[in-house]
Protein backbone atom coordinates (compact mmCIF):
# COMPACT_ATOMS: atom_id res chain seq x y z
CA UNK A 1 0.00 0.00 0.00
CA UNK A 2 1.24 3.56 -1.21
CA UNK A 3 1.60 6.08 1.67
CA UNK A 4 0.24 9.31 0.25
CA UNK A 5 1.84 12.90 1.55
CA UNK A 6 1.57 16.28 1.17
CA UNK A 7 4.31 18.70 2.00
CA UNK A 8 3.61 22.39 3.95
CA UNK A 9 6.46 24.49 3.84
CA UNK A 10 7.26 28.39 2.86
CA UNK A 11 10.59 27.67 1.67
CA UNK A 12 10.27 25.97 -2.03
CA UNK A 13 14.01 24.43 -1.23
CA UNK A 14 12.47 22.70 1.45
CA UNK A 15 9.74 21.57 -0.45
CA UNK A 16 11.36 20.32 -3.25
CA UNK A 17 13.78 18.06 -1.04
CA UNK A 18 11.02 16.52 0.87
CA UNK A 19 8.96 15.66 -2.46
CA UNK A 20 12.43 13.84 -3.58
CA UNK A 21 13.14 11.88 -0.32
CA UNK A 22 9.43 10.60 -0.35
CA UNK A 23 9.16 9.73 -4.53
CA UNK A 24 12.49 8.32 -3.83
CA UNK A 25 10.86 5.54 -1.35
CA UNK A 26 8.81 2.39 -3.22
CA UNK A 27 5.90 2.92 -0.51
CA UNK A 28 5.62 6.78 -0.59
CA UNK A 29 3.91 9.09 -2.81
CA UNK A 30 4.20 12.84 -2.60
CA UNK A 31 0.89 14.25 -3.79
CA UNK A 32 0.66 18.01 -3.54
CA UNK A 33 2.08 20.65 -1.86
CA UNK A 34 1.48 23.83 -0.29
CA UNK A 35 3.62 27.21 0.58
CA UNK A 36 1.00 28.23 3.32
CA UNK A 37 -1.69 27.01 6.38
CA UNK A 38 -4.04 29.18 4.30
CA UNK A 39 -3.57 26.93 1.23
CA UNK A 40 -3.72 23.47 3.57
CA UNK A 41 -8.03 22.38 3.35
CA UNK A 42 -8.06 23.26 -0.38
CA UNK A 43 -5.16 20.88 -0.77
CA UNK A 44 -6.08 18.07 1.39
CA UNK A 45 -9.31 18.28 -0.17
CA UNK A 46 -7.94 17.42 -3.58
CA UNK A 47 -5.16 15.48 -3.27
CA UNK A 48 -6.16 13.39 0.40
CA UNK A 49 -3.29 12.37 1.65
CA UNK A 50 -2.75 10.59 4.09
CA UNK A 51 0.21 12.53 5.98
CA UNK A 52 0.88 16.16 6.09
CA UNK A 53 4.42 16.94 6.70
CA UNK A 54 3.37 20.17 7.93
CA UNK A 55 5.89 23.59 8.67
CA UNK A 56 5.42 24.78 12.12
CA UNK A 57 6.44 28.52 11.07
CA UNK A 58 4.81 30.27 7.85
CA UNK A 59 3.98 33.99 7.20
CA UNK A 60 0.08 33.86 6.99
CA UNK A 61 -1.26 31.25 8.85
CA UNK A 62 1.25 28.88 10.63
CA UNK A 63 1.32 25.23 11.13
CA UNK A 64 -0.54 25.20 14.42
CA UNK A 65 -3.37 27.19 13.47
CA UNK A 66 -3.39 24.53 9.93
CA UNK A 67 -3.29 21.75 11.88
CA UNK A 68 -6.23 22.67 14.67
CA UNK A 69 -8.22 23.80 11.59
CA UNK A 70 -7.56 21.20 9.58
CA UNK A 71 -8.46 18.17 12.46
CA UNK A 72 -11.08 20.26 13.49
CA UNK A 73 -13.26 20.47 9.91
CA UNK A 74 -11.91 17.33 8.17
CA UNK A 75 -14.53 13.93 8.54
CA UNK A 76 -11.17 11.84 7.99
CA UNK A 77 -8.07 14.18 9.09
CA UNK A 78 -5.14 13.24 7.56
CA UNK A 79 -2.41 12.75 10.39
CA UNK A 80 0.06 15.59 10.75
CA UNK A 81 3.88 15.33 11.40
CA UNK A 82 5.30 18.92 12.07
CA UNK A 83 8.77 19.54 10.61
CA UNK A 84 10.58 22.07 12.85
CA UNK A 85 14.37 23.61 13.01
CA UNK A 86 14.96 23.12 16.40
CA UNK A 87 13.80 20.31 18.75
CA UNK A 88 12.99 22.72 21.83
CA UNK A 89 10.94 25.34 19.67
CA UNK A 90 8.04 26.40 21.73
CA UNK A 91 5.41 26.07 18.49
CA UNK A 92 6.33 22.40 18.58
CA UNK A 93 4.36 21.94 22.00
CA UNK A 94 1.17 23.58 20.44
CA UNK A 95 0.70 22.10 17.69
CA UNK A 96 1.18 18.66 19.46
CA UNK A 97 -1.56 20.23 21.52
CA UNK A 98 -3.19 20.92 18.75
CA UNK A 99 -3.33 17.30 17.26
CA UNK A 100 -0.28 16.79 15.47
CA UNK A 101 1.01 13.31 16.04
CA UNK A 102 4.81 14.09 16.57
CA UNK A 103 6.89 16.26 14.95
CA UNK A 104 10.29 15.72 12.97
CA UNK A 105 13.84 18.44 12.61
CA UNK A 106 14.80 19.59 9.58
CA UNK A 107 18.21 18.24 9.55
CA UNK A 108 16.55 14.70 9.71
CA UNK A 109 18.66 12.09 7.42
CA UNK A 110 16.21 11.25 4.65
CA UNK A 111 15.82 7.44 5.70
CA UNK A 112 14.26 9.13 9.32
CA UNK A 113 11.94 11.23 7.14
CA UNK A 114 10.80 8.55 5.26
CA UNK A 115 10.72 6.14 8.55
CA UNK A 116 9.02 8.66 9.99
CA UNK A 117 6.01 9.16 7.85
CA UNK A 118 5.19 5.49 7.95
CA UNK A 119 4.98 5.76 11.66
CA UNK A 120 2.39 8.10 11.58
CA UNK A 121 0.39 6.58 9.04
CA UNK A 122 0.08 3.22 10.83
CA UNK A 123 -1.41 5.30 13.26
CA UNK A 124 1.45 5.90 15.63
CA UNK A 125 2.78 8.88 17.39
CA UNK A 126 6.33 10.16 16.71
CA UNK A 127 7.58 10.76 20.44
CA UNK A 128 10.66 11.64 21.35
CA UNK A 129 10.47 11.68 25.11
CA UNK A 130 13.30 14.05 25.75
CA UNK A 131 12.09 16.82 23.94
CA UNK A 132 8.55 16.49 25.13
CA UNK A 133 9.72 16.78 28.18
CA UNK A 134 12.11 19.71 27.80
CA UNK A 135 8.73 21.15 26.52
CA UNK A 136 6.78 20.20 29.48
CA UNK A 137 9.00 21.89 31.60
CA UNK A 138 8.91 24.94 30.01
CA UNK A 139 5.28 25.35 29.69
CA UNK A 140 5.11 23.85 33.26
CA UNK A 141 2.27 20.98 34.47
CA UNK A 142 -0.94 23.15 34.22
CA UNK A 143 -3.15 20.89 36.68
CA UNK A 144 -6.73 21.93 35.83
CA UNK A 145 -8.59 20.29 32.68
CA UNK A 146 -5.71 18.00 32.23
CA UNK A 147 -5.78 17.26 35.46
CA UNK A 148 -9.69 16.29 36.04
CA UNK A 149 -9.68 14.75 32.58
CA UNK A 150 -6.90 11.74 34.04
CA UNK A 151 -9.00 11.82 37.89
CA UNK A 152 -12.29 11.27 35.51
CA UNK A 153 -10.65 8.89 33.00
CA UNK A 154 -10.41 5.79 36.06
CA UNK A 155 -7.89 4.65 34.75
CA UNK A 156 -6.71 1.07 36.14
CA UNK A 157 -3.79 0.38 37.32
CA UNK A 158 -2.36 -1.31 34.69
CA UNK A 159 -3.12 1.33 32.13
CA UNK A 160 -1.28 3.29 33.74
CA UNK A 161 1.54 1.54 33.65
CA UNK A 162 0.83 1.24 30.14
CA UNK A 163 0.78 5.62 29.97
CA UNK A 164 3.86 6.04 31.82
CA UNK A 165 5.96 3.64 29.77
CA UNK A 166 4.53 5.04 27.10
CA UNK A 167 5.96 8.47 27.75
CA UNK A 168 9.14 7.27 27.58
CA UNK A 169 8.68 6.70 23.96
CA UNK A 170 8.57 2.71 24.05
CA UNK A 171 6.81 0.71 21.38
CA UNK A 172 3.77 -1.72 22.23
CA UNK A 173 6.35 -4.65 21.78
CA UNK A 174 8.84 -2.97 23.97
CA UNK A 175 5.82 -2.46 26.92
CA UNK A 176 5.01 -5.89 26.17
CA UNK A 177 8.11 -7.40 27.25
CA UNK A 178 8.63 -4.90 29.68
CA UNK A 179 5.51 -6.13 31.37
CA UNK A 180 5.93 -9.49 30.44
CA UNK A 181 2.32 -9.20 28.33
CA UNK A 182 1.21 -9.83 25.08
CA UNK A 183 1.32 -7.32 22.27
CA UNK A 184 -2.18 -7.76 21.37
CA UNK A 185 -2.87 -7.24 25.41
CA UNK A 186 -0.86 -3.90 25.39
CA UNK A 187 -2.77 -3.12 22.14
CA UNK A 188 -5.80 -3.44 24.30
CA UNK A 189 -4.68 -1.38 27.10
CA UNK A 190 -3.53 1.66 24.79
CA UNK A 191 -7.01 1.74 22.92
CA UNK A 192 -8.20 1.80 26.32
CA UNK A 193 -6.14 5.11 27.83
CA UNK A 194 -6.50 6.79 24.20
CA UNK A 195 -10.79 6.11 24.86
CA UNK A 196 -11.04 7.26 28.29
CA UNK A 197 -8.73 10.09 28.02
CA UNK A 198 -10.54 11.41 24.77
CA UNK A 199 -6.69 11.45 23.39
CA UNK A 200 -6.64 10.76 19.31
CA UNK A 201 -3.27 9.09 19.47
CA UNK A 202 -0.35 8.56 21.96
CA UNK A 203 1.19 11.92 21.78
CA UNK A 204 -1.94 13.53 23.21
CA UNK A 205 -2.43 11.19 25.85
CA UNK A 206 1.59 12.11 26.91
CA UNK A 207 1.16 15.14 26.91
CA UNK A 208 -2.36 15.04 28.65
CA UNK A 209 -0.30 13.06 31.42
CA UNK A 210 2.69 15.22 31.89
CA UNK A 211 0.25 18.22 32.10
CA UNK A 212 -1.30 16.37 34.47
CA UNK A 213 1.39 16.06 37.00
CA UNK A 214 0.58 12.50 36.95
CA UNK A 215 3.94 12.01 35.21
CA UNK A 216 6.67 14.68 36.11
CA UNK A 217 9.37 16.06 33.60
CA UNK A 218 11.95 15.19 36.14
CA UNK A 219 10.72 11.88 36.72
Amino acid sequence: MTIRVAVVDDEELIRVGLRIILDAQPDLEAVGEAADGADVPAMVARTRPDVVLMDVRMPAIDGIQATRQLLATSALPPRVLMITTFDNDDYVYDALRAGASGFLLKRARPAEVAEAVRVVARGESLLFPAAIRRLVETHGSSGGPAGDRLRAARLTEREAEVLRLMSTGLSNAEIAASLFLGVETVRTHVRNVLTKLGARDRTQAVIAAYESGFISPGG
